[in-house]
């Protein structure tokens, strides 16, 4: 168990050892010094402490040493990573090894040290239970919709988040995609000191290029035909705030450049324009493919690639958190009303490998809700890739929603219904459309089996794609950023698909 108000000062000045000692002993803590790692690593052996303040470089070892054997001997001390400006990326690697935050030296602030300090020692306290109460960002993530859970790979992650929100550096979020990641980047917008200001989302893979660099910078008056006025773009409008720029990997090398000038000088230039235009933005950037492999693959520059990676957060697919799987679909379904789910239909989706995340968990629910004519979302609302078929009785939770003279239509009625209300919601989004109005299909046909009556089996999830996109396609002659837009995915998803069906643009 730590002392209660020990304090380790790890720093090879003397002079700020000691200033540091008094500055903290005024204020009621004891401490101890170690001017070198040897010294601070016996102590970490010797003494328990509540809170550790550790500069990253020493003359006989790294700072991220000391971290690691005091995590390792006292996982319980929160630890303040001193550094140099030229090392926030090292002391932010700190966090991500379990630090309690960083502060930059020199000290220019000598409350916002006390004030450190006096966090990490409630934190500790709260952590090791001697004081009650939630997570700090707890009350963030409630706000901004980002469901933590309760794996240990994703409060950390929520955990880290939260810290770094608070300075001003980018943050590269990887994932799969379909795990949440403008979720994330909208929790750090909202724990960070933009707070106040804009956040805007901007996906650089559903955009042409010469639509892309307008919608970022702007164009002034004439620059092209139709350009008839003056025009913000997105770097001026988000001036103070967060952009957010999500499948980044999916920007031109033309847009890479601008982006790079940007981050290296806060001025870019309109479309047509010749005066700089300065602008004050944080950039939090979201990729589904390895960055470092593009630049190694030459399509992605390496410098763009290391101002965005500052800090790099990396979400793990849904099928790496199952547990939070239950309170997920809870959360989704108390949106659109009041429904129960049976436990087989709970068993099934923990069973499930989730390809497509909580996007596709977030579609899940949404069709199933549309099929649901009852107060609970039983087995049968569920698509064949969930329980398949073969498996399912003919009676059971089927029979349950039969109506008493055993017939399916006032049911089949309520989800039609329910498919009308699911589509004048999403007009745009055909292929969403599409795979409701097969999960209908799907309850036709299971009833006609229970009825004795036989008939064609519904289309393959592959040949409704093809249907989706082939009419959407048709409907936006051939665009295919509008078509992407309309079928709810990306365009190069779309173009994707195109090729793998063999359909002719």
């Amino acid at each position: 168990m730590p002392n209660l108000n020990q304090i380790l000062i790890i720093d090879d000045e003397i002079e700020v050892g000691t200033f540091l000692s008094r500055l903290l002993e005024k204020n009621g803590y004891h401490t101890s010094y170690a001017g070198t790692g040897a010294d601070a690593f016996q102590l970490i052996a010797s003494t328990g402490f509540a809170v550790a303040l550790i500069d990253l470089k020493l003359p006989d070892t790294c700072g991220l040493d000391i971290l690691r054997q005091l995590k390792n001997s006292q996982p319980d001390c929160e630890a303040i990573i001193m550094t140099g400006y030229a090392t926030t990326k090292t002391a932010v690697k700190a966090i991500q090894l379990g630090a309690f935050d960083y502060i930059e030296k020199p000290f220019d602030d000598i409350s916002e040290i006390e004030e450190l300090v006096t966090k990490a020692f409630e934190y500790q306290r709260r952590i090791t239970g001697q004081t009650g109460g939630q997570h700090e960002w707890q009350t963030i993530a409630n706000r901004t919709g980002f469901v933590v859970g309760s794996t240990p790979k994703m409060v950390r992650l929520a955990s880290v988040a939260e810290k770094i929100a608070r300075k001003n550096i980018n943050v590269l979020i990887q994932g799969e995609t379909g795990t949440g990641k403008e979720v994330l980047a909208r929790f750090i917008h909202a724990a960070s000191n933009r707070r106040d200001h804009t956040f805007i989302p901007v996906n650089c893979g559903a955009l042409p290029e010469n639509l892309l660099e307008s919608e970022l910078f702007g164009h002034e008056k004439g620059a092209f035909t139709g350009a008839t006025s003056l025009r913000r773009g997105i770097f001026e409008i988000a001036d103070n705030g967060t952009l957010f720029l999500d499948e980044v990997g999916e920007a031109s090398l033309s847009i890479q450049v601008k982006l790079l000038r940007v981050l290296e000088t806060g001025e870019f230039l309109r479309v047509g324009g010749e005066k700089p235009v300065k602008t004050d933005v944080r950039i939090i950037a979201a990729t589904n493919v390895d960055l470092e492999k593009a630049v190694k693959a030459k399509t992605f520059r390496e410098d763009l690639f290391y101002r965005l990676d500052v800090i790099r957060l990396e979400l793990p697919p849904l099928r790496e958190r199952k547990e939070d799987i239950p309170p997920l679909l809870n959360l989704f379904i108390s949106r659109t009303g009041s429904l129960q789910v049976s436990p087989e239909v709970t068993q099934a989706l923990l069973n499930y490998d989730w390809p497509g995340n909580i996007r596709e968990l977030v579609n899940l629910v949404d069709q199933a809700v549309a099929l649901c004519d009852g107060s609970t979302i039983l087995p049968s609302h569920l698509p064949d890739k969930i329980i398949p078929r073969n498996t399912e009785h003919t009676g059971g939770a089927m029979g349950d929603q039969m109506t008493p003279a055993g017939s399916p239509v006032d049911s089949l009625e309520a989800a039609l219904q329910a498919v009308k209300v699911e589509q004048s919601l999403n007009e745009k989004n055909i292929l969403k459309t599409y795979l409701i109005n097969k999960q209908i299909e799907e309850l036709l046909f299971k009833r006609m089996i229970a009825l004795g009556v036989t008939g064609p089996l519904p289309p393959s999830l592959r040949e409704i794609e093809i249907k989706a996109i082939t009419d959407t396609l048709a409907f936006y002659d051939g665009n295919i950023s509008t078509a992407a837009r309309s079928l709810g995915i990306g365009r190069n998803t779309l173009y994707r698909k195109i090729k793998e069906y063999g359909l002719k643009i």
